[in-house]
This record gives C-alpha cells, structure tokens and sequence, in this order.
C-alpha cells in the first residue's frame, strides 16, 4: 500500500510553501509517501502558466507571484482553505492528470453537498461552481510523473481582491464562499479543512 501523508499547516506564506513542493517533487524516489498539505496563504494573487498580465487589473498592495502551474490568475488568502496533492502518478492505477482533475472537483462537489449547498463544474472550466459563480479554483502541475500545486477553496473570507482581477482569466466572473452561500449561519473553518481533506485522501487511496 502507498503510504499517504497528510498535513494540516496552518497559515503559510506562499513562496516558501512553492519552494517545499518543488524540493519534495525533485526529491521524490520509487518509495517516497504522497502527500498532501492543507494550509491557508495571507494574501496574495498567483499567476499561472497561461495568465496574462491584461487580468491582473488593480492588484494594490497585493503582491503577484508568476508560478508553473497550469491556469491563470487567481487569488489566495486568509479564510480560504488550499490543498496541495503531491501524487505520484505512476504507483497509483487509473490516476492520470485528467483524472485527478475530476476527482478533486468531485470531492469539492461532495463536501459542499454535506452543507446542503449543489454545485457543478464545468467542462472546459477547471474548478467548481455554485449558480454559475467560482467556489474553488484549481491548477496542477506534472514534473517527472508528479503532481504539485492543487485547489483553493472559498470558505469564510474577504472576496474583495477577486474583483481586483479576471479570476482564472474571465473577465467579469463572480466569486462566491461557503459562507456566502450559507449566510447568515456560522461557519467552523477547522472542520471544514479537515473534511476536505479527509474526502480528498479517501478517494486517492479508492
């Protein structure tokens, strides 16, 4: 059995936490543990293989990182929940890009279900979506048969800095939270990452 991994580490800054990925995936041999890393970033707006300067719109005092992973722009902060999945493609039968894809967004799709909330994605749109507005994004990278980088999901944050650029590179698409969604009630961000995590490892080790 593939041993599995998983970390729950607070709130990180980014560029360090990029630096630790790469570090793993380059490191990795036959009999390294996959992993995943579940953790929250202050504020900042990543850049994606395919971002365009034209959708960052007014990023103030926001830093933009230009990253390799695959998307566009996209912003994380505080009250959003990332998970990073560190898969070695290879050990695990039936699990391709395309398939991980899917299985995180169907995990989204299965914790936001739990909440009474129905979302969808959609085809040609990595990430998930609720009434047509974008609740999780998501954007992998594949180095040597590994996969780094993963998905944001929306909980309990200030959407704001979404309007400060064409998330995933769509001009005017909205953005919606958990807690939007379930306004007024209260929302516990701890059991909310743990459940996400705890979805997602149980579908990679299906």
């Amino acid at each position: 059995m593939i041993n599995l991994i998983q970390r729950e580490m607070g709130i990180v800054a980014y560029e360090p936490t990029l630096k630790a990925m790469k570090v793993l995936t380059d490191s990795r041999d036959a009999d390294s543990p996959d992993e995943l890393w579940l953790l929250q970033h202050p504020s900042v707006f990543t850049q994606g293989q395919a971002g365009k300067a034209e959708h960052v719109l007014t990023p103030g005092d926001i830093p933009v990182i230009q990253v390799d992973r695959g998307g566009q722009v996209t912003y994380h902060g505080p009250g959003q929940w990332v998970l990073y999945l560190m898969i070695d493609l290879r050990r695990r039968s039936g699990l391709g890009i395309r398939s991980v894809i899917d299985l995180i967004e169907q995990s989204i799709i299965q914790l936001l279900l739990e909440y009474g909330i129905e979302a969808k994605a959609k085809p040609g749109a990595p990430g998930v979506y609720v009434a047509g507005d974008k609740i999780a994004a998501l954007g992998l990278r594949v180095r040597k048969g590994c996969t780094y980088h993963g998905l944001a999901l929306n909980v309990d944050m200030d959407l704001e800095p979404f309007q400060r650029i064409n998330p995933c590179g769509y001009e005017g698409l909205q953005v919606t939270s958990l807690a939007q969604c379930l306004s007024p009630a209260s929302i516990d961000l701890d059991q909310v990452g743990r459940r996400l995590l705890s979805i997602v490892a149980d579908r990679i080790v299906d």
